[in-house]
């Protein structure tokens, strides 16, 4: 909104050519978004005291995490607002690809939302059946776009890049929509998983969503494409903009969800955040580095298919199942283990942040 009011007056007062520049919208789209999120998080978790909307702690987790029943949940409704709100402020609005972002964030953030509150009425949110149907519907919309409505991508749309690998560029054809749909539909479904712990889900997601602003500034900038030999996706570089507001958005919900939280983010949180995620990573044709740069919620989603494989397989073999963790995900496995939740919560931040390091270093390694 603000680069379509002010960047047409740049012919008369030079000033306002600063709209122009994706670094300086990005800048301000973030510190906005963290603004917001900072000034509306207390009222937001009165309204949510007062609505009486509080997690409701499962009786088969940690014996610790009973004392947090009825700590305010669906907080992710404030990061959706001011990470949208700044988006729209800052962002270029006739970029495709800031819709196409804003409506997987919003259409996960609604599955999220109607799963909080059936769960605050029954105890029981959606079937994983039911989510799952609506999570791969709205991703069909959005590869399907990518694959056969973006004219910008024809000559690209179905091949994938891989770190390290300048010349494998393999064409999926078809199944590259089928991709599309597992990268969005998995991260979003991984983030969840992932969010158990006071600021686990939200530290990843920052150190994860500020890798990805680089990566999609640098793959819309037609030189630095050239020079790194990465695919240029022209007006990838506007979601910068958006990326950076998401940052800021979460920074400022971190101030009150880090240890010991004020509020939790709830599925609408978790959901909308790792679908947004994903399909920035699909735009920017970077969705196989996101292995990487998101191997946090890769290793959790891991843990949960091996600990029910394993109970699946030696109750077939045994008669009563075993469980390969003494807890999944993996971060309760550590809990059980001894570790204090602050604990395990850093030291997920730092591998987060060197699975980061380690993804951007292959954008030159290549």
């Amino acid at each position: 909104m603000l680069y379509h009011i002010f960047y047409p007056l740049a012919s008369d007062l030079s000033i306002f050519n600063v709209f122009k520049y994706i670094s300086f919208r990005s800048a301000y789209s973030g510190i906005t978004a963290l603004c917001l999120s900072l000034l509306l998080g207390r009222y937001m978790i009165a309204l949510l005291q007062k609505l009486q909307i509080g997690e409701k702690i499962r009786s088969d987790g940690p014996e610790q995490h009973h004392a947090k029943s009825g700590t305010p949940t669906m907080g992710g409704l404030l990061i959706l607002f001011t990470f949208g709100l700044a988006t729209v402020l800052w962002a270029d609005l006739s970029n495709a690809y800031i819709w196409l972002v804003l409506f997987s964030a919003l259409g996960f953030g609604c599955i999220g939302f109607a799963d909080d509150t059936i769960k605050l009425k029954s105890g029981k949110g959606l079937s994983v059946r039911a989510k799952l149907i609506l999570q791969v519907a709205i991703s069909l919309v959005i590869g399907l776009y990518i694959v056969y409505f973006d004219a910008n991508r024809a000559d690209y749309a179905t091949t994938l890049q891989a770190p390290f690998f300048k010349e494998f560029q393999p064409d999926l054809g078809w199944a590259y929509l089928l991709f599309i749909v597992f990268i969005i539909v998995g991260t979003s479904n991984a983030v969840n998983l992932t969010d158990g712990l006071d600021g686990l889900a939200i530290g990843p997601i920052i150190i994860a969503t500020m890798a990805y602003t680089g990566i999609v500034y640098l793959c819309g900038h037609f030189k630095f494409a050239e020079y790194l030999q990465i695919q240029h996706i022209k007006g990838a570089g506007e979601l910068a903009i958006l990326s950076s507001a998401l940052v800021g958005a979460s920074l400022g919900f971190l101030w009150y969800n880090t240890y010991p939280a004020q509020i939790f983010m709830g599925d609408v949180g978790s959901l909308s955040l790792g679908g947004a995620l994903g399909t920035i990573a699909v735009v920017a044709k970077h969705e196989l580095l996101l292995i990487l740069v998101g191997g946090v919620f890769v290793i959790e989603a891991l843990s949960v298919i091996i600990q029910v494989s394993y109970y699946k397989y030696t109750k077939n073999k045994y008669s009563k199942g075993k469980r390969f963790f003494k807890m999944a995900p993996i971060h309760h496995h550590f809990e059980q283990c001894g570790w204090a939740e602050p604990k395990v919560i850093v030291r997920f931040w730092i591998i987060a942040i060197v699975l980061a390091m380690i993804g951007l270093s292959t954008l030159k390694l290549r």
